[in-house]
Order: C-alpha cells, then structure tokens, then sequence
C-alpha cells in the first residue's frame, strides 16, 4: 500500500474540510487588519501577524502561525474575483484529491514556508552574527500560484474565461504562470545584485518562490505511483502483451458452421451470420444460402 495511504488510514479522521474556506477566512482577517493599520485605526496590528524570525527567536512565537493571516497581494478591483478563483480551485482539488489529501498539499507548502526562513536566519546568523542574519518574510501567494499549477496539471484542457472574456485552456495559462515565477526569480535575482539595500526583499521572493515550487514537486512525486516504472513491472507487461498477441494470432476471428473453413485457411471466402438461425451462427458464401436454419 502507498504511504499516503498508509498515513491516510490514520490521520485521515483529523482532515480539515472545506479547507479552502479557511485559508480564505484567514485572508480576511488579513485584510481587515492591513486597512486598519494603513489608516491607523490600530497601528502595528498587521505587522504584528508577519513572518520574521529574529522577532520570533525574541519571544515572538506566535508569528511561526499568524504569518498566514498575512494577504497574498496588495488588495484592487480583482479581489473578489482572486477569492472566486482560490474557492473554486480548492474546492475543486479536495474533491478529486480527498480532503486528507488536499489537506497535506496545503500544509506541507505552510510548514516548508515557516521552516524555510527560520533555517536561512540560523544558518545566516551562526556565519555573520544573528544581528546580520538574514531576515525573510513569508507569504501565501505563490502557494497559491502552485495550486493553480497542481490544478491544471489535472485538468489541462478545462477552458476558463480569463478576466471573464477570453476562453484559454487551463495548460496555457499554467505554462503562463510558470513563466511568471522564472521572471519572477530572475527579477529579484537581479534587485539582489543591483540594489542590496533591498536584497532581503529579493532573497525572501526567490525563496518563497522556491519553496512553493518544492512543495508542489514534492507532492506530486511522492504521490505517484511507481511501481508500473520497475523493471520487472515492465518485463512483465511485455511478456503479457507477446502471449495475448500469440493468442489472438492463433484465433480465427470467423468460422464456418457447416464446413470449419476460416479466414486463415480461406482468405479469398466472406463470413456472414444468419439471421434465421439460433446461436449466432457464421456461415461462408458457399454455404451462408444452403444451409439448413438451425432453432
């Protein structure tokens, strides 16, 4: 039995349904909490929710969790339609996946974006001092850019309205959002050379860039099913087809009830059945009209 099985049959009672909602909720929450310290009504209450190791190795614990509360873009007109998008595309995956399954595709990304930016900031800080240790935030939005891959990767030819106007298959706008993630690495690689004044916002993009790509590699490959690539697998699919190809050879397709002959042996006869006879009976041109019916 495949592992995730395995993990399933006993984690599987403790799957959060409908996770999607709450990934959902919790954007809202972050929402509501980036408008009310951009306009001051409760200054320092977002801030307080982002990712930021050094501030957690003070005692600021609560971020390893609150940091996914933090939006995933800036907010505009499309908002409503990016939260369509994620609903339907969660909800969509937890139905073909299960929601055990779809519950480890989406906290597997979580806990590689919390552990990534905390090992980058120990092993930064154990090189040049942890007060020049590099210092990343973390953000759901490309986790959901990988949702999108995973989806498409599953219904490749699903035509969508983009913007709501023009219909495009899924497999071109996922080859599009792949695109977007190589420039979007080779962007921030390039803000990390030219600026290094904002090298730890390039370095935190390129690594939650990486992260996500990984989580949704990772997945995938341990959820396949490999046992069809083994070597004996594949030894024993050929011997099968040779025999049915052997057994197929050796049947005749038609045979004549009343003198045996075949196409094999006769080639240049046709075969008709009777209609008149009971057992569907095949007969040769010479015999298929003086025959005698059989009931």
């Amino acid at each position: 039995m495949h592992w995730m099985n395995k993990l399933e049959r006993k984690l599987g009672r403790y799957a959060v349904k409908n996770l999607i909602v709450y990934v959902l909720g919790a954007y809202g929450i972050g929402y509501v909490l980036y408008f009310m310290e951009r306009f001051n009504l409760l200054p320092g209450c977002y801030s307080l929710m982002e990712m930021n190791p050094q501030l957690i190795f003070q005692g600021q614990v609560w971020r390893l969790v609150t940091w996914v509360v933090t939006i995933p873009q800036n907010p505009n007109l499309f908002l409503i339609f990016m939260f369509l998008l994620y609903f339907w595309i969660g909800q969509t995956l937890e139905r073909i996946w299960g929601t055990f399954r779809y519950n480890v595709f989406i906290f597997m990304g979580l806990i590689l974006m919390t552990v990534g930016p905390i090992l980058i900031y120990l092993i930064t800080g154990l090189m040049h001092g942890f007060d020049n240790g590099v210092n990343l935030t973390s953000s759901t939005y490309y986790l959901n850019l990988t949702s999108f891959l995973a989806f498409a990767t599953i219904f490749p030819d699903q035509q969508v309205y983009f913007m709501g106007i023009l219909p495009i298959k899924m497999k071109w706008l996922a080859i599009l959002d792949a695109g977007l993630l190589a420039w979007t690495i080779i962007q921030n690689a390039l803000l990390v050379i030219s600026a290094p004044v904002y090298a730890a916002l390039g370095i935190s993009n390129i690594v939650s860039i990486l992260l996500s790509v990984a989580n949704f590699v990772v997945y995938f490959l341990s959820t396949r099913n490999y046992k069809k690539l083994s070597p004996v697998e594949i030894k024993r699919k050929r011997k099968y087809r040779k025999q049915v190809k052997a057994v197929r050879s050796q049947v005749s397709r038609h045979r004549c009830a009343v003198c045996g002959r075949t196409e094999e042996s006769n080639p240049e006869l046709s075969f008709r059945f009777c209609s008149k006879c009971k057992g569907n009976l095949e007969y040769c041109s010479d015999h298929l009209f003086t025959h005698e019916h059989k009931q």
